[in-house]
């Protein structure tokens, strides 16, 4: 990599790495993503919307990327600048399987503005609504 700029901004080429990093959240590449992260990258890493790397693979349905950041530390309850988390992501795109993973490790279906439970209100999705009123009930 090349050096920082005099006033601090990234180079190209460091801005370039850094999109490629969620580029492979998004692609649910896990081993190159997760190898990367084991290299010292933030697991919490944000993009300038605020989303981070387990939001990204959680919208697209990545069950095992989600699974190697959780593993690694991210903060499953970690908001987007939407209020958007993990979850909510996983409950819009009704992927049941990751829904249930992420409330299974402390996910909160209430959490945000535009939280899961929330989400399965506005868009009519009854059976994740009871999906999540079972871990609110346990």
């Amino acid at each position: 990599m090349t050096e920082t700029n005099a006033d601090g901004a990234l180079t190209d080429e460091e801005l370039a790495f850094l999109h490629s990093i969620f580029d492979l959240a998004r692609e649910g590449a896990a081993e190159k993503l997760m190898a990367i992260i084991d290299q010292g990258i933030p697991v919490d890493l944000t993009d300038s919307k605020g989303d981070t790397l387990m939001i990204l693979a959680a919208y697209n349905g990545h069950d095992a990327t989600v699974a190697g950041l959780l593993e690694r530390g991210a903060d499953i309850n970690r908001l987007n600048d939407k209020g958007q988390g993990a979850l909510t992501c996983a409950v819009f795109r009704k992927n049941e399987p990751l829904t249930r993973f992420l409330l299974q490790n402390g996910a909160d279906p209430k959490l945000g503005a535009q939280n899961a439970l929330a989400v399965t209100q506005m868009f009519g999705l009854p059976e994740l609504k009871a999906v999540i009123e079972e871990y609110l009930r346990a």
